[in-house]
């Protein structure tokens, strides 16, 4: 759950702006009253009791939009945070749930070593500074799938502190130029997970499942430095690929394992800042993006028709593609914070103070963890412009989209074809067959090893580009043939007979006698038609660069 977030900023504190074009506007969505079994939320004590927006400043014509972030990403682990459970997806309901996790009396917390080594790794890779005493709290409040009645978390002091994430976004009219910025980390703390409530509308009931509860999560929450949802999607997908690079996390969206809270206001540059609203339970990227934008336009709407911002939650309604109302702030919520007293404090070590003669699986060293981390996104993407010369965007596509880097890698490794003919191939011709067939990358029809056949082929010039692609659809129809078979069955070869070819050319040209006119007068456009009309004659199996040096060399 939630660590104090978006709060009330004092002189000196750094915002980032986002210039909104007021003249954009959005149908107001009236509550409907509707909630949600996932209605709950941390506030900062230090948070001011604001409710409502000021007026906008009439003559405005720009506004601002700020955005913080909460992530919870379910840790990587085959136990729960306190207790021996088993952690599985999709398993029978309550078939996961140790006497710990239903809260049984007399029952006590057992921390999972593996979900501190995971803290101490994404907090390390995060660029923050990793607290050596920790402390564990208890936040009270009632709901049906937290049988405790409250749940443990380190509101005080969370294991990891003060960090960075460098991200990338594309700027320029056309989109072509990479601007590289950072968002900061407040805090990552570790917490446990709820129970899921499952409604029965049918029959008017709730049922709980407690498979869930007590699975350790890592919450992270990142300062206010966002400021439109193509940001919070790009720091959002950056963070899920540090997070399955490092094995912290599978953070699988679909599945719940990463889930974002958004934080968002409004206010015109030189005013105080908006009044915020959030935006809970985002569990999809693109819907995340899609929440964000709406909900700005949402609040200048709202403002700019003489109305006010509420502090309140609202959920995404992605049929709908607007936000609507979940519950207001306006009574300030007491979840009654205290140390959790079954759990003493959290000590980790460096090597300098590493008790002396200690064994290493009774501490946890925060160097031996940094000393195992492995190459971060940010890292692949630098050495694959580095090694095979691709552009940035290209190495950014290569990593967001799910298997395609690996993909890529075993193609290079089978291949004897130039890196960006490889490049050019998997991104541009691959690519898009999988996207026009709305397939993942592991659903390919075409293997790393049928596509490098298929280069080496290209490669050594035994076919022309437009057989190649023709050889591609060939593979993609998977009738487990490789590319020199389909290449072999079509004929579709080279020509590799040079003298057959120019008594083509002559032939052509002879038959031809004002358009080689024309090619001798420099007209471009001449000896393309001459081209076009030789590889006609050979069934498209001659190369168009050889057909020209040949047409060139017969008519000088």
């Amino acid at each position: 759950m939630a660590a104090p977030i978006l709060r009330w900023v004092g002189p000196g504190k750094r915002w980032a702006l986002a210039w909104v074009d007021s003249s954009s506007s959005h149908r107001r969505v009236s509550p409907n009253g509707s909630a949600s079994h996932r209605m709950r939320e941390q506030r900062s004590v230090a948070q001011q009791s604001l409710h409502t927006a000021p007026k906008p400043r009439k003559g405005g014509h720009k506004w601002a939009a700020v955005v913080g972030l909460e992530v919870h990403a379910q840790i990587s682990s085959n136990s729960k945070l306190f207790s021996g459970s088993q952690v599985s997806f999709a398993a029978p309901p309550n078939s996961l749930v140790s006497f710990f996790d239903a809260s049984l009396p007399g029952t006590l917390p057992v921390l999972n070593r593996r979900c501190v080594e995971a803290a101490v790794m994404t907090g390390l890779a995060l660029n923050c500074h990793i607290n050596k005493k920790s402390l564990f709290d208890r936040k009270h409040y009632f709901y049906a799938d937290l049988p405790a009645g409250y749940q443990i978390t380190q509101q005080r002091l969370p294991i990891a502190v003060r960090g960075s994430l460098t991200y990338g976004v594309f700027v320029g009219n056309k989109r072509s130029h990479m601007a590289t910025k950072t968002v900061r980390i407040k805090q990552i703390q570790l917490e446990q997970d709820s129970g899921k409530s499952l409604h029965d509308d049918l029959r008017s009931q709730t049922l709980i499942d407690l498979n869930r509860a007590g699975v350790g999560l890592l919450e992270m929450v990142l300062e206010p430095d966002l400021s439109c949802g193509e940001e919070a999607a790009t720091v959002v997908r950056e963070l899920q690929l540090i997070l399955q690079a490092l094995g912290t996390s599978k953070a699988n969206m679909a599945e719940g394992q990463l889930r974002v809270d958004a934080n968002i206001s409004v206010h015109q540059p030189g005013e105080p800042l908006g009044i915020r609203t959030e935006v809970k339970n985002l569990n999809s990227i693109r819907f995340l993006a899609r929440a964000i934008d709406h909900e700005i336009q949402r609040q200048i709407s709202e403002l700019e028709s003489g109305g006010v911002i509420l502090n309140e939650t609202r959920s995404f309604d992605h049929r709908l593609g607007c936000t609507v109302p979940m519950r207001d702030k306006e009574g300030k919520q007491d979840y009654r914070f205290m140390p959790e007293p079954n759990l003493p404090p959290l000590v980790l070590y460096d090597t300098a103070s590493l008790p002396v003669g200690v064994e290493p699986q009774q501490v946890i060293n925060i160097d031996q963890i940094r000393d195992t981390l492995p190459e971060l996104p940010r890292v692949t993407r630098e050495r694959l412009v580095r090694e095979y010369g691709m552009l940035p965007e290209h190495s950014f596509t290569l990593l967001n989209e799910v298997g395609l880097l690996q993909f890529f890698q075993s193609v290079m490794k089978e291949t004897r074809a130039e890196p960006k003919k490889v490049t050019s191939w998997v991104l541009n011709v691959l690519l898009g067959y999988l996207k026009q067939h709305n397939l993942a990358v592991n659903e390919s029809p075409i293997t790393p090893s049928a596509l490098a056949g298929l280069l080496d082929l290209l490669d050594s010039k035994a076919i022309s580009s437009s057989a190649a692609k023709e050889v591609f659809e060939e593979l993609w129809k998977g009738k487990a043939k490789t590319a020199a078979q389909i290449v072999s069955e079509k004929q579709l070869e080279l020509m590799q007979d040079q003298e057959a070819l120019e008594h083509l050319c002559q032939a052509t040209m002879e038959g031809h006698p004002q358009v080689v006119t024309d090619m001798k007068t420099g007209n471009p456009k001449a000896i393309n038609k001459l081209i076009g009309l030789v590889r006609k004659a050979t069934l498209n199996r001659a190369d168009p660069a050889v057909i020209k040096n040949i047409l060139e060399r017969l008519s000088a």
